[in-house]
């Protein structure tokens, strides 16, 4: 059996909750490259720019690295995983203090051919 090569690239500490961006992720999933650079470039979300950054990377190592064609490339995995969390304070009413934390996440696309 032929082994399916895999291009992978990884945005780490992005600064947005992993909530908001897996509601973008999720529409890419399983999709053509093209079709998926496509959605990311029309969605109107701040987790969409990040993405497409990092899905573009993840093309440009499946050409250059492993010589794949970029038209038979496919999103064969799209995740976001939870990062660190930055804890700020927020001064909240009657001398109490309050948290605001500032999440971050880990963006893991993976593109591979088409059979």
């Amino acid at each position: 059996m032929e082994e399916k090569l895999e291009a992978k690239a990884i945005a780490k500490r992005m600064r947005i909750s992993p909530i908001k961006a897996r509601l973008v992720i999720d529409t890419i999933r399983g999709k053509d490259v093209k079709d998926a650079l496509a959605i990311l470039s029309n969605t109107n979300k701040k987790a969409s720019l990040m993405i497409k950054k990092t899905l573009e990377s993840a093309i440009a190592n499946a050409v250059n690295n492993h010589q794949l064609e970029e038209a038979k490339l496919y999103v064969c995995e799209a995740r976001v995983d939870a990062g660190p969390v930055y804890k700020r304070v927020k001064f909240d009413s009657r001398g109490r203090i309050g948290h605001k934390d500032k999440r971050t996440s880990h963006i893991v696309i993976k593109v591979a051919e088409r059979q």
